[in-house]
């Protein structure tokens, strides 16, 4: 076939979002068989199915093809789109001399026209960059009212997403996520661009996240899930539904799941060139590891994250309590809540920080920030963060003794996890009100709430929650203060499995049977595998 018939086929193919046979298409032929829109088209395509040099190039011929056509408004659109494409990728210097010169051409133009939006949604982007939120609150709304005066869906809501996640940040929740969800509302219209949309349902989603607004996270990750899957050969945006529905899924409790789909996250993340969102990927995988009781798989996530930007926070503070760490918990705690200023940021750190300060006997200050989670979670209408709010309530009051007020903010916070179907988090708040039962005196019914948490963590795979309820239920008194899992461990050694044996066995890393093995010896007051097992078999152990 000619030129033609192949701008025909390529053509066709973009219209029915083929991204890879567009992309093919258009890429293959000559610059004078293109024309302006020819060339978005195959920046476009490009840009989808993850080819970001050829995205550079296209924009490239698209601002000489307009150059040339002496088209101030192509070029300076193909210049703006080039200082996203580029500051995104992290060539800041080359991004700022085609924002200058987007600013050069329009410059030029006497009538106002639609592309002077999409140069204050650049602009926007630069106060932010620079931490200039009060500036950038003010510029964008003219962001949303240049996409509404000129009839383009794609800056309206690129405007409403940026001026709702700033109000957000400054205090006004309601008055943000109303605007978030006018954006969302023209992207499931499909109203909006692939590209916009893409950017659309991503910020809708890290919004609703950050405020613990899961319910509507759970609506939006399913509906960019759609989204993705209607678009054949579409890798933009794809690592990012990867993550949401990983969070999703360690929110339902299919830990392993989530391990698996944020694996694959973070691939795909990788492929594109990492950064922040393989990141989170990685954190994220960290989280359900930790659940997992994966305790240095969960390390070494956390390290992958912070080694691309992520603070790794509060999950790496959480795991060095599980192993025992309280004093480093809780210095890296308190330096992650001295940095994050804004009430959002706060909000992610809270229920973990009153977990650690608790634990580090500090219950008052845990209080005060257990009342800190409760305010924040009124102002953001939060039913979880409202619920970990509950929980860090009965915490702190089990600390003080005080069993009545812990029991009944327990039961709150596991009614509001059951409307949400977070399975692990009701079994947390299961312990909790057996434990204020067990103080109230009413053993019976503390049994009663610890059992079926215990079945719960159990088919979740949360082994560290396993182990704490089996030493909260009755039984046998173990030996020389061992726990459920270092009698496993001492148990396999004296059938003469190797560490590593033990490892399989168990699903523990070698390290962590080694801890294991150095504690057992420390309780016992040994100093061998050989008299470990002597001890085990003197008190019956095996």
């Amino acid at each position: 076939m000619g030129a033609p018939e192949d701008l025909d086929l390529a053509r066709a193919a973009y219209e029915r979002r083929d991204w890879i046979a567009a992309y093919r298409l258009l890429s293959a032929l000559d610059d004078d068989a293109l024309v302006g829109p020819d060339f978005v088209a195959l920046a476009t395509a490009a840009y989808l199915v993850g080819r970001h040099d050829d995205v550079v190039q296209a924009l490239h011929r698209a601002y000489r093809s307009a150059e040339k056509a002496r088209d101030l408004r192509g070029a300076a659109r193909a210049a703006l789109w080039l200082t996203t494409v580029l500051e995104d990728a992290g060539e800041r210097a080359v991004a700022h001399g085609w924002l200058s010169r987007a600013e050069g051409l329009l410059g030029r133009l006497d009538e106002d026209v639609v592309e002077h939006g999409y140069l204050r949604e650049r602009q926007t982007f630069a106060h932010l960059a620079r931490g200039e939120i009060a500036d950038a609150l003010a510029l964008a709304p003219t962001v949303t009212a240049y996409g509404r005066r000129f009839a383009d869906p794609d800056l309206a809501a690129a405007g409403l997403v940026v001026e709702g996640r700033l109000r957000i940040y400054t205090g006004d929740v309601p008055g943000g996520l109303a605007l978030v969800d006018e954006a969302m509302a023209s992207v499931v219209a499909g109203e909006t661009s692939p590209i916009y949309s893409g950017l659309a349902f991503c910020a809708a989603i890290e919004a609703c996240q950050e405020l613990s607004d899961l319910g509507r996270a759970d609506e939006w990750t399913r509906a960019m899930s759609t989204w993705c899957d209607r678009q054949a050969g579409l890798v933009a945006f794809t690592g990012q539904c990867a993550v949401h529905r990983g969070q999703l899924l360690r929110m339902h409790g299919a830990f392993p799941d989530a391990v698996r789909e944020l694996e694959d996250a973070a691939a795909r993340h990788g492929t594109a060139g990492g950064g922040a969102a393989a990141g989170l990927a990685h954190y994220e995988r960290g989280e359900a590891l930790r659940v997992l009781g994966r305790e240095d798989d969960a390390a070494s996530a956390y390290d992958r994250a912070t080694g691309l930007g992520h603070p790794g926070q509060p999950g790496r503070a959480l795991l060095w309590l599980a192993r025992g760490e309280t004093d480093a918990a809780e210095r890296a705690i308190r330096v992650s809540l001295a940095e994050a200023v804004d009430p959002v940021r706060r909000s992610a750190l809270l229920p973990a920080a009153v977990e650690i300060l608790t634990a580090a006997g500090e219950v008052d200050e845990a209080a005060g920030l257990a009342d800190e989670i409760r305010a924040t979670a009124d102002e953001f209408g939060s039913v979880a963060l409202a619920a970990a709010g509950a929980y860090a309530t009965a915490s702190v009051a089990l600390a003080r003794g005080d069993a009545e007020r812990a029991l009944a903010a327990a039961r709150r916070a596991g009614t509001s996890w059951g409307g949400l179907e977070a399975p692990y988090e009701c079994a947390r708040c299961r312990v909790l009100v057996a434990r204020a039962l067990r103080a109230l005196g009413d053993e019976r019914s503390a049994l009663a709430e610890l059992e079926p948490a215990a079945r719960t963590f159990a088919e979740l795979g949360a082994m560290p929650a396993s182990a704490e309820v089996a030493a909260l239920l009755p039984g046998e008194e173990r030996p020389g203060g061992l726990s459920a899992r270092e009698v496993e461990v001492l148990c396999l050694v004296a059938e003469g499995y190797t560490n590593a044996e033990i490892a399989a066995e168990l699903v523990l890393s070698v390290k962590t049977v080694a801890r294991h093995l150095s504690n057992i010896f420390a309780k016992l007051g040994v100093g061998s595998r050989a008299a470990a097992v002597a001890y085990a078999y003197e008190h019956r152990l095996v």
